[in-house]
């Protein structure tokens, strides 16, 4: 029973990185458009609480990015956490050679610094998001307008897969339940025979 729970943690993890917000390809070399020029790569800062609006910055850095990732292989992403709440919470996205009309718009909505991202190099451009304050699906959502990243839709198989793993963890329940009762019926058991083997030898 405990390697069927293994199992089905780890097909759900998996399904999770496949599917949902955040599932989409980035433009590349061969995929890139005027408007929409290839990204290199990816830097998201934020705090580790979640207060002073860096909620939002956790969630996606937990669900989005993990997602973008495993469809974008190739396209580095790094990580800051700060301990600082009253600092920035920003996602650098570097484009090949220039950034296009949308990504400097929504940059410039509201402009932010982010001293860990790392510089561009010579042949890249930055644009820096300011997502402080906003949802995961609503920083998803700027992404997406300022890279033109398409999304990729979950395939049948994918909703089949995570309809029967759903009704697998509802079923699951009162399993989980009854092991656990098994066990501490067990542990109770050892502890009174303990118990009486302690008492036994005091009498003797």
């Amino acid at each position: 029973m405990v390697n069927l729970f293994k199992r089905l943690r780890k097909l759900q993890t998996m399904l999770q990185a496949k599917i949902g917000t955040g599932a989409a390809i980035l433009p590349n070399l061969s995929s890139a458009s005027k408007e929409f020029p290839a990204v290199t790569r990816l830097h998201l800062t934020y705090a580790r609480k979640i207060d002073q609006g860096h909620g939002g910055a956790r969630h996606f850095w937990r669900n989005c990015l993990p997602r973008l990732k495993y469809h974008n292989p190739g396209v580095p992403m790094t990580v800051a956490q700060t301990s600082n709440q009253q600092g920035p919470a920003a996602l650098t996205i570097y484009f090949a050679e220039r950034v296009g009309s949308a990504a400097t718009a929504l940059a410039n909505e509201k402009k932010v610094t982010d001293e860990l991202a790392p510089a561009p190099d010579a042949n890249e451009q930055s644009a820096v998001l300011d997502i402080k304050h906003r949802t995961y699906q609503q920083i998803w959502d700027r992404v997406q307008a300022m890279t033109g990243a398409k999304v990729v839709p979950a395939t049948p198989e994918d909703i089949a897969l995570s309809q029967k793993l759903a009704e697998i963890k509802k079923k699951s329940g009162p399993d989980r339940q009854r092991v656990a009762a098994i066990r501490q019926a067990k542990k109770d058991q050892e502890r009174m025979l303990a118990e009486a083997r302690g008492q036994v030898d005091k009498q003797v």
